[in-house]
Protein backbone atom coordinates (compact mmCIF):
# COMPACT_ATOMS: atom_id res chain seq x y z
CA UNK A 1 0.00 0.00 0.00
CA UNK A 2 2.76 2.73 0.92
CA UNK A 3 4.21 1.80 -2.52
CA UNK A 4 0.77 2.67 -4.40
CA UNK A 5 0.80 5.80 -1.98
CA UNK A 6 4.44 6.87 -3.21
CA UNK A 7 3.43 6.30 -6.88
CA UNK A 8 -0.18 8.28 -6.44
CA UNK A 9 2.60 11.61 -4.65
CA UNK A 10 4.84 11.30 -7.56
CA UNK A 11 1.97 11.12 -10.06
CA UNK A 12 0.23 14.02 -8.25
CA UNK A 13 3.26 16.19 -8.67
CA UNK A 14 3.73 15.38 -12.43
CA UNK A 15 -0.07 16.24 -13.09
CA UNK A 16 1.16 19.86 -11.03
CA UNK A 17 3.80 20.09 -13.26
CA UNK A 18 1.53 19.46 -16.57
CA UNK A 19 -1.14 21.92 -15.24
CA UNK A 20 2.03 24.72 -15.02
CA UNK A 21 3.22 24.42 -18.50
CA UNK A 22 -0.73 23.85 -19.78
CA UNK A 23 -2.12 26.92 -18.15
CA UNK A 24 1.02 29.03 -18.60
CA UNK A 25 -0.82 30.04 -21.23
CA UNK A 26 -3.35 31.79 -19.32
CA UNK A 27 -1.31 34.03 -17.29
CA UNK A 28 1.04 34.85 -20.43
CA UNK A 29 -1.14 34.65 -23.16
CA UNK A 30 -1.84 38.73 -23.29
CA UNK A 31 1.58 39.82 -22.26
CA UNK A 32 3.34 38.16 -25.10
CA UNK A 33 0.49 39.15 -27.39
CA UNK A 34 1.14 42.47 -26.35
CA UNK A 35 5.15 42.47 -26.80
CA UNK A 36 5.10 43.51 -22.92
CA UNK A 37 7.97 40.75 -22.25
CA UNK A 38 9.12 38.04 -24.57
CA UNK A 39 7.95 34.73 -24.20
CA UNK A 40 10.85 33.64 -21.81
CA UNK A 41 10.99 36.40 -19.82
CA UNK A 42 6.79 36.01 -19.38
CA UNK A 43 7.10 32.20 -18.18
CA UNK A 44 9.90 33.22 -15.45
CA UNK A 45 7.95 35.95 -14.22
CA UNK A 46 4.41 33.96 -14.12
CA UNK A 47 6.54 31.22 -12.44
CA UNK A 48 8.13 33.53 -9.73
CA UNK A 49 4.51 34.53 -9.17
CA UNK A 50 3.12 30.74 -8.93
CA UNK A 51 5.54 29.63 -6.48
CA UNK A 52 4.83 32.96 -4.45
CA UNK A 53 1.18 32.29 -3.72
CA UNK A 54 2.30 29.55 -1.59
CA UNK A 55 3.19 32.33 1.05
CA UNK A 56 0.05 34.30 -0.09
CA UNK A 57 -2.11 31.07 0.96
CA UNK A 58 0.40 29.54 4.13
CA UNK A 59 1.07 32.93 6.10
CA UNK A 60 -1.46 35.76 4.93
CA UNK A 61 -4.63 33.64 4.44
CA UNK A 62 -3.61 31.01 6.69
CA UNK A 63 -5.01 27.93 5.00
CA UNK A 64 -5.65 25.66 1.94
CA UNK A 65 -9.06 25.87 1.54
CA UNK A 66 -9.65 24.64 -2.30
CA UNK A 67 -7.01 21.80 -1.33
CA UNK A 68 -9.58 20.91 1.41
CA UNK A 69 -12.44 21.07 -1.25
CA UNK A 70 -10.64 18.60 -3.55
CA UNK A 71 -10.28 16.30 -0.93
CA UNK A 72 -13.54 16.19 -0.18
CA UNK A 73 -15.24 15.71 -3.53
CA UNK A 74 -15.20 12.39 -3.34
CA UNK A 75 -17.25 10.88 0.34
CA UNK A 76 -14.84 9.56 2.48
CA UNK A 77 -15.88 5.60 2.57
CA UNK A 78 -15.34 5.80 -1.22
CA UNK A 79 -11.80 6.95 -1.83
CA UNK A 80 -8.77 4.17 -2.27
CA UNK A 81 -5.59 4.68 -3.26
CA UNK A 82 -6.68 2.79 -6.46
CA UNK A 83 -9.47 5.45 -7.03
CA UNK A 84 -7.54 8.49 -6.79
CA UNK A 85 -4.43 6.38 -8.61
CA UNK A 86 -7.19 6.17 -11.72
CA UNK A 87 -8.25 9.53 -11.39
CA UNK A 88 -4.75 10.81 -12.13
CA UNK A 89 -3.88 8.70 -15.36
CA UNK A 90 -7.78 9.93 -16.52
CA UNK A 91 -6.37 13.57 -15.61
CA UNK A 92 -2.66 13.64 -16.93
CA UNK A 93 -4.05 11.57 -20.20
CA UNK A 94 -6.98 14.31 -20.75
CA UNK A 95 -4.74 17.46 -20.19
CA UNK A 96 -1.90 16.28 -22.20
CA UNK A 97 -4.41 15.54 -24.97
CA UNK A 98 -5.68 18.91 -25.36
CA UNK A 99 -1.68 20.68 -25.02
CA UNK A 100 -1.45 18.73 -27.78
CA UNK A 101 -4.18 20.16 -29.91
CA UNK A 102 -4.21 23.72 -28.55
CA UNK A 103 -7.39 23.59 -26.50
CA UNK A 104 -7.65 25.70 -23.12
CA UNK A 105 -9.48 22.95 -21.42
CA UNK A 106 -9.62 22.72 -17.34
CA UNK A 107 -6.88 21.24 -15.29
CA UNK A 108 -8.93 21.33 -12.31
CA UNK A 109 -12.04 20.14 -13.60
CA UNK A 110 -10.44 17.17 -15.17
CA UNK A 111 -8.69 16.27 -12.36
CA UNK A 112 -12.23 16.51 -10.50
CA UNK A 113 -14.06 14.46 -13.20
CA UNK A 114 -11.56 11.64 -12.68
CA UNK A 115 -11.74 11.70 -8.84
CA UNK A 116 -15.39 10.96 -9.27
CA UNK A 117 -15.51 9.00 -12.31
CA UNK A 118 -12.98 6.06 -10.48
CA UNK A 119 -15.03 6.51 -7.30
CA UNK A 120 -18.48 5.82 -8.92
CA UNK A 121 -16.95 3.20 -10.52
CA UNK A 122 -15.54 1.46 -7.04
CA UNK A 123 -18.43 2.13 -5.66
CA UNK A 124 -20.66 0.14 -8.59
CA UNK A 125 -22.89 3.62 -9.48
CA UNK A 126 -23.71 6.76 -7.93
CA UNK A 127 -24.40 5.86 -4.34
CA UNK A 128 -24.91 2.85 -2.08
CA UNK A 129 -27.46 2.22 -0.09
CA UNK A 130 -28.24 5.92 1.31
CA UNK A 131 -24.86 6.83 0.82
CA UNK A 132 -23.50 8.86 -2.48
CA UNK A 133 -20.21 8.44 -3.64
CA UNK A 134 -20.07 12.38 -4.79
CA UNK A 135 -20.12 15.41 -1.92
CA UNK A 136 -22.14 17.26 -3.52
CA UNK A 137 -22.09 20.39 -1.28
CA UNK A 138 -18.72 20.40 -2.75
CA UNK A 139 -19.18 19.51 -6.35
CA UNK A 140 -21.94 21.39 -7.29
CA UNK A 141 -20.38 24.86 -6.88
CA UNK A 142 -17.72 23.68 -8.68
CA UNK A 143 -19.62 22.88 -11.09
CA UNK A 144 -22.04 25.80 -11.49
CA UNK A 145 -18.51 28.06 -11.60
CA UNK A 146 -17.46 26.27 -15.01
CA UNK A 147 -20.17 28.88 -16.32
CA UNK A 148 -20.23 31.52 -13.45
CA UNK A 149 -16.31 31.87 -13.25
CA UNK A 150 -15.79 32.98 -17.36
CA UNK A 151 -19.28 35.33 -16.39
CA UNK A 152 -17.90 36.79 -14.06
CA UNK A 153 -14.55 37.29 -15.09
CA UNK A 154 -16.21 39.03 -18.41
CA UNK A 155 -18.58 41.22 -16.15
CA UNK A 156 -15.33 42.63 -14.56
CA UNK A 157 -13.23 42.97 -18.05
CA UNK A 158 -16.35 44.69 -19.25
CA UNK A 159 -16.66 47.18 -16.32
CA UNK A 160 -12.77 47.70 -15.92
CA UNK A 161 -12.17 48.31 -19.79
CA UNK A 162 -14.91 50.53 -19.91
CA UNK A 163 -13.76 52.86 -17.07
CA UNK A 164 -10.65 52.88 -18.18
CA UNK A 165 -11.54 54.36 -21.52
CA UNK A 166 -13.47 57.19 -19.83
CA UNK A 167 -11.09 58.04 -17.26
CA UNK A 168 -8.30 58.03 -20.23
CA UNK A 169 -10.37 59.64 -22.96
CA UNK A 170 -7.94 62.51 -23.35
CA UNK A 171 -4.94 60.94 -22.62
CA UNK A 172 -2.32 61.01 -25.60
CA UNK A 173 -2.63 57.38 -26.93
CA UNK A 174 1.02 56.69 -26.72
CA UNK A 175 2.07 57.70 -23.47
CA UNK A 176 -1.02 55.48 -22.25
CA UNK A 177 -0.12 53.20 -23.61
CA UNK A 178 3.10 53.30 -22.59
CA UNK A 179 2.00 53.20 -18.87
CA UNK A 180 -0.82 50.04 -19.50
CA UNK A 181 2.67 48.06 -21.00
CA UNK A 182 4.18 48.86 -17.15
CA UNK A 183 0.83 48.43 -15.62
CA UNK A 184 0.47 44.95 -17.18
CA UNK A 185 3.84 43.98 -15.38
CA UNK A 186 1.44 43.85 -12.25
CA UNK A 187 -2.12 42.72 -13.83
CA UNK A 188 -0.14 39.68 -14.57
CA UNK A 189 1.83 39.24 -11.76
CA UNK A 190 -1.30 39.20 -10.05
CA UNK A 191 -3.06 36.92 -11.83
CA UNK A 192 -0.09 34.57 -11.74
CA UNK A 193 -0.43 34.63 -7.92
CA UNK A 194 -4.18 33.53 -8.23
CA UNK A 195 -3.41 31.37 -10.36
CA UNK A 196 -0.98 29.36 -8.38
CA UNK A 197 -2.93 30.15 -5.67
CA UNK A 198 -5.62 27.97 -7.08
CA UNK A 199 -4.20 25.31 -9.00
CA UNK A 200 -1.27 24.06 -6.92
CA UNK A 201 -4.06 23.35 -4.29
CA UNK A 202 -5.61 21.05 -6.40
CA UNK A 203 -2.85 18.43 -6.40
CA UNK A 204 -2.42 19.35 -2.84
CA UNK A 205 -6.23 18.34 -2.07
CA UNK A 206 -5.81 14.83 -3.88
CA UNK A 207 -2.45 13.93 -2.29
CA UNK A 208 -4.53 14.93 0.92
CA UNK A 209 -7.12 11.92 0.50
CA UNK A 210 -4.77 9.55 -0.12
CA UNK A 211 -2.55 10.23 2.97
CA UNK A 212 -5.36 10.35 5.04
CA UNK A 213 -7.14 7.17 3.42
CA UNK A 214 -3.69 5.57 4.05
CA UNK A 215 -2.84 6.98 7.56
CA UNK A 216 -6.43 5.74 8.58
CA UNK A 217 -6.42 2.30 7.13
CA UNK A 218 -3.43 1.70 9.39
CA UNK A 219 -4.86 3.37 12.30
CA UNK A 220 -2.86 5.91 12.70
CA UNK A 221 -4.38 7.89 15.89
CA UNK A 222 -3.50 10.97 14.97
CA UNK A 223 -6.52 11.10 12.41
CA UNK A 224 -8.55 8.22 13.30
CA UNK A 225 -9.45 10.33 16.86
CA UNK A 226 -10.00 13.52 14.80
CA UNK A 227 -13.40 14.05 13.10
CA UNK A 228 -14.07 14.06 9.32
CA UNK A 229 -13.76 17.68 8.79
CA UNK A 230 -10.39 18.08 10.73
CA UNK A 231 -8.04 15.48 8.87
CA UNK A 232 -7.24 17.34 6.00
CA UNK A 233 -6.03 20.17 8.00
CA UNK A 234 -3.85 17.83 10.22
CA UNK A 235 -3.00 16.49 7.04
CA UNK A 236 -1.52 20.03 6.11
CA UNK A 237 0.78 20.57 8.97
CA UNK A 238 2.31 17.03 9.54
CA UNK A 239 2.84 16.64 5.39
CA UNK A 240 4.29 20.39 5.30
CA UNK A 241 6.49 19.28 2.57
CA UNK A 242 3.65 18.64 -0.03
CA UNK A 243 2.12 22.12 -0.22
CA UNK A 244 5.72 23.46 -0.53
CA UNK A 245 6.21 21.20 -3.50
CA UNK A 246 2.88 21.54 -5.02
CA UNK A 247 3.72 25.05 -5.32
CA UNK A 248 6.99 24.51 -7.15
CA UNK A 249 6.17 21.76 -9.24
CA UNK A 250 3.16 24.40 -10.78
CA UNK A 251 6.23 27.05 -10.90
CA UNK A 252 8.27 24.64 -12.54
CA UNK A 253 5.39 23.72 -15.21
CA UNK A 254 4.43 27.43 -15.84
CA UNK A 255 8.53 27.86 -16.80
CA UNK A 256 8.63 25.14 -19.88
CA UNK A 257 5.08 27.06 -20.91
CA UNK A 258 2.52 26.36 -23.29
CA UNK A 259 2.66 27.49 -26.65
CA UNK A 260 0.37 26.64 -28.57
CA UNK A 261 -2.42 27.32 -26.58
CA UNK A 262 -0.83 30.92 -25.92
CA UNK A 263 -1.40 31.55 -29.59
CA UNK A 264 -5.39 30.41 -28.98
CA UNK A 265 -5.28 32.49 -26.09
CA UNK A 266 -3.69 35.74 -27.06
CA UNK A 267 -4.50 36.11 -30.46
CA UNK A 268 -7.11 33.77 -31.63
CA UNK A 269 -9.85 35.18 -29.39
CA UNK A 270 -9.77 39.11 -29.82
CA UNK A 271 -6.40 41.05 -30.32
CA UNK A 272 -5.13 42.43 -27.18
CA UNK A 273 -3.48 45.85 -26.76
CA UNK A 274 -2.09 46.38 -23.02
CA UNK A 275 -4.72 48.39 -21.95
CA UNK A 276 -6.89 45.24 -22.73
CA UNK A 277 -4.55 43.35 -20.90
CA UNK A 278 -4.33 45.05 -17.58
CA UNK A 279 -8.27 44.77 -17.85
CA UNK A 280 -8.35 40.90 -18.34
CA UNK A 281 -5.83 40.29 -16.26
CA UNK A 282 -7.09 42.16 -13.42
CA UNK A 283 -10.50 41.01 -13.95
CA UNK A 284 -9.69 37.28 -13.97
CA UNK A 285 -6.70 37.87 -10.73
CA UNK A 286 -10.18 38.99 -8.84
CA UNK A 287 -11.87 36.63 -10.19
CA UNK A 288 -9.88 33.76 -8.61
CA UNK A 289 -9.19 35.43 -5.73
CA UNK A 290 -12.84 35.76 -5.13
CA UNK A 291 -13.32 31.93 -5.86
CA UNK A 292 -10.53 31.21 -3.30
CA UNK A 293 -11.73 33.06 -0.58
CA UNK A 294 -14.60 30.53 -1.01
CA UNK A 295 -12.82 27.90 -1.22
CA UNK A 296 -14.02 27.32 -4.83
CA UNK A 297 -12.07 25.79 -7.20
CA UNK A 298 -12.30 27.35 -10.27
CA UNK A 299 -10.53 27.38 -13.78
CA UNK A 300 -8.50 29.67 -14.20
CA UNK A 301 -8.96 28.78 -18.00
CA UNK A 302 -12.22 29.52 -17.72
CA UNK A 303 -11.64 32.54 -16.12
CA UNK A 304 -9.07 34.85 -18.47
CA UNK A 305 -11.34 33.63 -21.56
CA UNK A 306 -13.95 34.90 -20.40
CA UNK A 307 -11.66 38.09 -18.75
CA UNK A 308 -10.70 38.46 -22.87
CA UNK A 309 -14.24 37.98 -24.25
CA UNK A 310 -15.09 40.86 -21.78
CA UNK A 311 -12.42 43.06 -22.72
CA UNK A 312 -13.33 42.31 -26.78
CA UNK A 313 -17.08 43.01 -26.16
CA UNK A 314 -16.16 46.80 -24.97
CA UNK A 315 -15.08 47.38 -28.78
CA UNK A 316 -18.03 45.14 -30.64
CA UNK A 317 -19.43 42.04 -30.10
CA UNK A 318 -18.35 41.02 -33.83
CA UNK A 319 -14.37 41.56 -32.17
CA UNK A 320 -14.47 38.24 -30.76
CA UNK A 321 -14.13 35.29 -32.70
CA UNK A 322 -17.32 33.18 -31.42
CA UNK A 323 -16.58 30.41 -33.73
CA UNK A 324 -13.43 29.93 -31.06
CA UNK A 325 -15.20 30.41 -28.27
CA UNK A 326 -17.92 28.10 -28.79
CA UNK A 327 -15.10 25.22 -29.70
CA UNK A 328 -13.85 26.12 -26.43
CA UNK A 329 -16.92 26.18 -24.85
CA UNK A 330 -17.69 22.61 -26.11
CA UNK A 331 -13.87 21.10 -24.73
CA UNK A 332 -14.96 22.53 -21.05
CA UNK A 333 -18.82 20.98 -21.02
CA UNK A 334 -17.03 17.66 -21.65
CA UNK A 335 -13.82 17.86 -19.61
CA UNK A 336 -15.67 16.45 -16.34
CA UNK A 337 -17.52 13.75 -18.11
CA UNK A 338 -14.79 12.75 -20.67
CA UNK A 339 -12.46 12.56 -17.46
CA UNK A 340 -14.93 10.59 -15.55
CA UNK A 341 -15.49 7.82 -17.75
CA UNK A 342 -11.33 7.62 -18.88
CA UNK A 343 -10.86 7.36 -14.87
CA UNK A 344 -13.42 4.55 -14.45
CA UNK A 345 -12.01 2.82 -17.84
CA UNK A 346 -8.62 2.98 -15.81
CA UNK A 347 -9.88 1.69 -12.52
CA UNK A 348 -11.79 -1.43 -14.46
CA UNK A 349 -8.33 -2.42 -16.18
CA UNK A 350 -6.41 -1.95 -12.94
CA UNK A 351 -8.57 -3.96 -10.49
CA UNK A 352 -7.76 -7.38 -13.48
CA UNK A 353 -4.82 -7.28 -11.78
Amino acid sequence: MFTLLVIIIVLAFIFDYINGFHDAANSIATIVSTKVLTPFQAVVWAAVFNFAAFFISKYLIGEFKIGNTIAKTVNEQFITLEVIFAGLIAAITWNLLTWWFGIPSSSSHTLIGGFMGAAIAHAGGISVGDANVINYAKVIPTFLFIFLAPMLGFLIAFIITTAILWLCRRAKPHKAETWFKRLQLASSAAFSLGHGGNDAQKVMGIIGAAVVFYEMQNGNAEYTSLASGDRFSHFVNDWWWVPFCSFLAIGLGTLSGGWKIVKTMGTRITKVTPLEGVSAETAGALTLYIAEHLGIPVSTTHTITGSIIGVGATKRLSAVRWGVTINLLWAWILTIPVSAMVAAAVYYLITLF
